[in-house]
């Protein structure tokens, strides 16, 4: 996992060194250059935002499984719990795409 990491940063950096409106002299350039950097950063951010809420939304439900195996008589109250509790996860990795989003727009 670290290699995987380590390598998109790694190509990350390189897109940005190679980038021919980087090297380009003017305001114009710059803009541009800003606005592509605005995009990069907003994507990333929902992107991280998506798959932290997946990962907590799968431990969630891995957990409510495990527990409903052991005690299948508590199954409605897990089951509710696990919803509300997925839906709190849920609901800040929307506000965190919105914000990405908005990062890009504004």
């Amino acid at each position: 996992m670290k290699n995987i990491v380590t390598t998109a940063l790694a190509l990350l950096g390189l897109a940005l060194v190679a980038d021919p409106a980087m090297a380009a002299e003017g305001a114009a350039a710059a803009a541009a250059t800003g606005a592509g950097l605005k995009g990069i950063g907003g994507g990333i951010a929902a992107g991280f935002a998506v798959v932290g809420a997946g990962i907590g939304i799968g431990r969630i439900g891995g957990g409510a499984v495990e527990s409903i195996a052991r005690q299948p008589e508590m199954a409605g109250t897990i089951g509710t719990n696990m919803i509300i509790t997925a839906a709190l996860v849920e609901g800040v990795a929307l506000f965190a795409v919105v914000v990405g989003l908005l990062a890009i727009l504004g």
